[in-house]
């Protein structure tokens, strides 16, 4: 049978605010692309009664075996959605968890997309949606990835248009918990993208706005505020952000360049911690 590798790109929050929150979850919105870095996944249907899913690669240590895979595969086999095929997914993690970069909710992502392609998943809009909240928040930006602006109403607006920047992603050695971070939230941010446009993707208006969780973060972290103070330092940023809830920062730039001669001053100081150039897709 047919082999396939797909490539599962990590996201990143360009801008995350915090606006609001509803008896279950907090309220965001927040504008995100793509980036180079991503997870490889190799799939192939099998004959056998079961699917067979497994992790490789730096970052696979530690997976549940309840994962945003397996959930999605159970989801889709009580449905009936796959017609009964069984698949063998082995996935290659170089996208770290607890980064806030959405490896997991990635990986589901581009299996919903590889399905819908290859027309194995026949699903209508509503219950896709519906399909992706029950495995994970941030899994619907993942649907047909693009620069996304997630209004704290819950819509979502795509634009196909590129955002041309090298990025200085780091993750220092430890993960940041999305569940610890968003029960520290006190405050909330009036709402700025609930009529979205495509000017609030040029860098003059991105380099202005904010994450809201960076403080929370921070303020158990100091290592990632120091972090952050330092790229901040280095020579023709256009900005540094944290992405998600953390624990990476992400170092913008327009030129590889730039971007390269960060990742040198960066290693020199702090070593120890993981750091990779990438850029926007």
């Amino acid at each position: 049978m047919n082999s396939f590798k797909i490539k599962s790109h990590a996201k990143i929050n360009l801008a995350l605010n915090v606006t609001g929150k509803t008896s279950k979850l907090h309220k965001i919105e927040s504008i995100v692309s793509f980036i180079e870095l991503h997870d490889l996944i190799y799939l192939k249907q099998i004959k056998k009664k079961t699917h067979e899913i497994s992790f490789v690669g730096k970052f696979s240590k530690n997976i549940s075996k309840m994962n945003t895979v397996t959930t999605l595969l159970r989801l889709l086999d009580q449905k009936k959605l796959l017609n009964n095929k069984k698949f063998e997914i082995n996935i290659t993690k170089n996208i770290p968890q607890k980064s806030g970069l959405g490896g997991g909710s990635m990986n589901a992502a581009t299996l919903i997309n590889f399905f819908i392609k290859k027309k194995i998943l026949k699903i209508k809009k509503i219950d896709l949606t519906r399909l992706t909240r029950l495995i994970g928040s941030d899994v619907i930006l993942g649907i047909k990835p693009t620069n996304v602006i997630l209004s704290s109403n819950g819509k979502i607006k795509k634009y196909d248009k590129k955002i041309r920047m090298h990025t200085l992603v780091i993750k220092p050695n430890f993960g940041c918990s999305t569940k610890y971070i968003y029960s520290k939230v006190r405050k909330f941010t009036k709402p700025q993208f609930n009529q979205p446009r495509q000017s609030m993707l040029k860098m003059y208006y991105l380099k202005n706005l904010n994450n809201d969780l960076e403080k929370i973060v921070f303020n158990k972290y100091p290592k990632l505020k120091s972090i952050k103070s330092f790229l901040l330092t280095i020579p023709n940023n256009i900005f540094v952000r944290m992405s998600g809830s953390g624990s990476s920062i992400v170092a913008y730039f327009h030129s590889k360049r730039a971007c390269s001669n960060a990742y040198r001053q960066f290693k020199g100081k702090f070593n120890s911690h993981w750091c990779i150039i990438s850029k926007t897709i």
